[in-house]
C-alpha cells in the first residue's frame, strides 16, 4: 500500500491494466482512500490522437460512479476528446435526430441530443455532492466553470434563463449562440456525464441535428469567435483551476445572466435553502 497526500491508497484496478490505451495502469482513476476526502483530482485521459471512443468511456464512467458511491475512490474529473459521435439524452424528440439516419448513442443523462468530436473539450466529473448542494446548484457550478473559462479568452458570455449551458449574446456577428453544453446524471448523490466546450470543433456536425433541442439559436466555438485556433489543451489549461474552485463547494459569485430567452419556463427552483451556494 502506498502513501500519498490523499491518505493511504491502493490501486483502484489491477496494476498494469490499461485505461483507454494508457500504459500507466490506473492513471485515469481516482485513488482509493481512507480518512479525509481529498480535493478533486482532474485527469486528462485522452486528447488529440488519444481521443477516447464514447461508449467505452461511458462504461468506465458507470464503473467509477459505483466505486465513488461506495467511497472506494475519491472525486475525479476526466478531461478528454471523443471521436465524432451523436449522443441523445432521455428527452430527445424524433425530429431532433439526424435526418439521414446517422447512428446515435442513447445515454442516461439529462438533456437532448448533442454532438461530440475532435476539437471539443469534454469533462466528466465523478463527484459526491455534499448534502447541502442540490442538483440545480451543481449544474449552475458547471455553467460557472465554463463561463469563467470562456471569459478568460476575452469573450462576453453568460447563462440564458430557461436554457442550460453557456451562451454568447446576440451581436453584430449573429444571434445568440451556444458555446458550451451540459448534460448530467446524479444517482446516489454522485455525478456523472458533464459538459462540452467547443474549442476548435467542426461546427458542421451540429447542422444535422437540433442541438440540445433548441432550434432558434446557433452554435459556435472559441476558434470561430476569436479568429484563431484554440486547442483543446489550451482550453483545458484555462478551465482546470475554475473546475477545482467551483467543485470545492465553497460560496461563489455568479457570472451575470444574458438577456432572458423569451417564452421559456423559468429555471427550476431550489427545494430548500443551501448553506454553500450564493444566490
Amino acid at each position: 500500500m502506498a502513501s500519498s497526500p490523499y491518505g493511504s491508497i491502493t490501486p483502484a484496478c489491477p496494476a498494469g491494466r490499461p485505461v483507454f490505451g494508457l500504459s500507466t495502469g490506473c492513471s485515469a482513476l481516482g485513488p482509493r482512500y481512507s480518512g479525509e476526502v481529498p480535493d478533486l483530482q482532474i485527469r486528462r485521459v485522452g486528447l488529440g490522437v488519444d481521443a477516447v471512443e464514447y461508449e467505452p468511456a461511458w462504461a468506465e464512467q458507470r464503473r467509477l460512479h459505483t466505486l465513488r458511491a461506495d467511497d472506494e475512490i475519491a472525486d475525479v474529473a476526466w478531461l478528454l476528446e471523443h471521436p465524432a459521435v451523436y449522443t441523445a439524452g432521455k428527452r430527445t424528440e424524433p425530429h431532433e435526430r439526424p435526418a439521414d439516419g446517422t447512428p446515435v448513442v442513447e445515454v442516461d443523462r439529462g438533456g437532448k441530443i448533442t454532438f461530440h468530436g475532435p476539437g471539443q473539450l469534454v469533462g466528466y466529473p465523478i463527484a459526491k455532492l455534499p448534502e447541502q448542494v442540490y442538483v440545480v446548484d451543481y449544474v449552475r457550478r458547471l455553467e460557472e466553470v465554463l463561463a469563467r473559462t470562456v471569459s478568460d479568452f476575452g469573450l462576453r458570455c453568460g447563462r440564458v434563463r430557461g436554457r442550460s449551458g453557456v451562451w454568447l449574446a446576440a451581436d453584430g456577428r449573429g444571434p445568440g449562440r451556444k458555446i458550451a453544453a451540459l448534460g448530467v446524471r446524479v444517482s446516489r448523490h454522485v455525478t456523472m456525464h458533464g459538459f462540452a466546450l467547443n474549442c476548435d470543433v467542426d461546427l458542421r456536425h451540429f447542422g444535422a441535428i437540433v442541438p440540445c433541442g433548441i432550434a432558434d439559436a446557433g452554435v459556435t466555438s472559441l476558434s470561430v469567435e476569436l479568429g484563431r485556433r484554440v486547442s483543446v489543451s489550451e482550453a483545458a489549461d484555462t478551465l482546470t483551476p475554475h473546475l477545482h474552485e467551483l467543485l470545492s463547494w465553497n460560496d461563489y459569485a455568479r457570472t451575470p445572466e444574458l438577456a432572458p430567452a423569451p417564452a421559456l419556463p423559468e429555471e427550476p427552483q431550489l427545494l430548500a435553502p443551501m448553506a454553500n451556494a450564493s444566490r
